[in-house]
């Protein structure tokens, strides 16, 4: 069995917009659950779907000692998002060549601790297939999707939570990916905060997405629970970066491609 690390609730509600995705189903359902920092508290999530090899199993989820206290969780008040805009319907040359782009400004190594966040399936199939990395490390608000990814790749390890908070026990990190940035309900400097303190000194950090600012403001409009903001323009992360210790060595924003790579480099740039 797999386990997958939750910062606050590990759990996941059906959703009715999942109709033709795998769903999640609680057994049993009690009301409520507590979970604490002195012990480990564990329940099971069965998977279910056909698109899986019909496959019907379980996995447990197990609150870490070191993941902090979550007092008391109340069931009925939790609901899986809708993130299937993620994966796009595009098996083109051209959008595999943009992942690839993606996942090359990363410069992975035999030693590098990467850090997905906010990903789509796809995106790290691709990392898995095409990089050998040390330590291949995603982070997402949904358990759903954490679920698929475990239930495909044992090795990876999956945190259910807001990049923010990232244990540090899985730092300090060569290459982070935030592959949607928009969906991150912090602002820019939050983040890079929370990252220089996650960094080694040189750690690339990739924001990206491959279909561009455009596709970005539309799903703004569709999803406003989930997506929060739009891609940071040049100026603004040139000066956010460089108040947080890292500098933007590369910068493409092309109505159908979005590519910014920072560099982190503590003691040369702006405290």
């Amino acid at each position: 069995m797999s386990s997958i690390s939750s910062s606050l609730s590990f759990l996941a509600l059906i959703s009715p917009l999942h109709t033709s995705r795998q769903c999640l189903s609680l057994q049993p359902a009690p009301q409520r659950y507590a979970f604490n920092s002195h012990g480990n508290s564990t329940f099971s999530v069965h998977v279910k779907s056909a698109s899986f090899h019909n496959l019907q199993s379980c996995f447990s989820t197990i609150a870490s000692s070191n993941d902090g206290t979550v007092s008391v969780v109340n069931f009925k008040d939790v609901m899986e998002k809708d993130w299937s805009f993620l994966e796009y319907p595009d098996s083109s040359d051209e959008h595999k060549q943009k992942i690839d782009e993606i996942i090359s400004a990363g410069e992975i190594t035999e030693t590098s601790k990467v850090l997905i966040a906010i990903s789509s399936d796809e995106f790290v199939d691709r990392v898995v297939d095409s990089s050998i990395c040390r330590q291949l490390f995603v982070v997402h608000d949904s358990l759903f999707m954490l679920a698929c990814i475990k239930e495909k790749y044992d090795k990876v390890k999956c945190w259910q939570g807001e990049l923010i908070y990232v244990p540090e026990k899985w730092t300090p990190l060569d290459v982070v990916f935030l592959y949607f940035l928009p969906a991150m309900p912090f602002e820019l400097g939050q983040i890079l905060e929370a990252l220089g303190k996650r960094c080694l000194p040189g750690a690339r950090v990739v924001i990206s997405h491959p279909q561009g600012r455009q596709v970005v403001e539309e799903q703004w409009k569709l999803y406003p629970d989930v997506v929060f903001s739009n891609l940071p323009e040049k100026m603004l992360l040139q000066n956010v970066a460089a108040d947080h210790s890292f500098e933007v060595v590369k910068f493409v924003d092309e109505p159908d491609f979005y590519l910014a790579i920072l560099k982190f480099e503590p003691g040369s740039m702006n405290e």
